[in-house]
């Protein structure tokens, strides 16, 4: 169980891993696109739009380094905290880019308020170049893919913290035989099972047709052991012969008075 419960979760941060990635890329591409177009025309870039460019390509840098580390430090302390820092970091970084692309949260048409500056849907910010109004729908994009980053930001971090508990699950529990001696822990009787065992427990304990505990072995007084008469011979007044009074215990039968008479008894 352990080892199938850790390699799905390796497999989700996988993915989780990846859209983030796919979604990084997008937004590099379309804006290296915007900022390449600019040079090209001498067209003045707003700073906003570098820091996006800056952000995304550092969320590829930064996704592209926990696709290649997750197969060898996923769930350790040290390097998953780190990974929920930058997580938590990554998602208000998006929340910047999605709040500078918001012109795309618009019908993009009319006026429009790109990365090129203000100007109506149908002109065009040089020869050759696309409209104002594919510029508008470049950055709807742009805000599209920023949401679902944020999303997947957040959820990589909460994985990340299911990946240090399951690591610490499996450290405190190791190889048993409830789990073959392989790796993980043992199974566990779900969440009604402690009711079950709960009740159990009480009843025991307050059922008054319940019977003794029968005695045990180990239990018997030491005084009534037998090793005495293992060699045959058992003395019912006990080693030394003689009452609690200091008295012998029984007569000598065998001696006789001088007048023929057995010692206590009359012929």
């Amino acid at each position: 169980m352990g080892a199938k419960s850790g390699l799905a979760l390796k497999a989700l941060q996988w993915f989780v891993r990846g859209v983030q990635l796919l979604s990084c890329v997008v937004v590099l591409a379309l804006f290296s696109y915007f900022l390449a177009v600019a040079s090209r025309n001498g067209i003045h870039i707003p700073i906003w739009a570098r820091a996006v460019e800056g952000i995304s390509g550092a969320g590829v840098a930064y996704t592209l380094a926990g696709l290649l580390l997750l197969c060898c430090v996923a769930g350790h302390p040290f390097a998953s905290a780190i990974a929920i820092i930058l997580d938590i970091a990554f998602v208000g970084a998006f929340i910047y880019v999605a709040q500078a692309n918001r012109v795309g949260a618009t019908s993009c048409r009319n006026t429009v308020n790109t990365v090129f500056g203000n100007r109506p849907a149908s002109d065009s910010p040089g020869h050759g170049l696309p409209t104002f109004q594919r510029i508008c729908l470049i950055q709807k994009a742009v805000l599209a893919v920023s949401i679902i980053a944020i999303g997947f930001f957040l959820i990589s971090a909460f994985v990340e913290v299911i990946l240090i508990r399951h690591r610490r699950k499996e450290h405190r529990f190791g190889p048993s035989p409830a789990n073959n001696y392989t790796s993980g822990y043992g199974k566990r009787g779900g969440f009604f099972s402690r009711f079950r065992r709960r009740k159990g427990s009480e009843e025991e304990a307050i059922n008054p047709n319940a019977l003794p505990e029968h005695t045990h072995p180990e239990h018997v007084n030491a005084s009534y052991n037998l090793d005495s008469t293992t060699n045959g011979h058992y003395n019912k007044y006990g080693e030394s012969g003689f009452q609690h009074d200091g008295q012998t215990a029984y007569p000598d039968r065998t001696s006789y008075t001088s007048t023929g008479q057995e010692y206590g008894y009359a012929r």
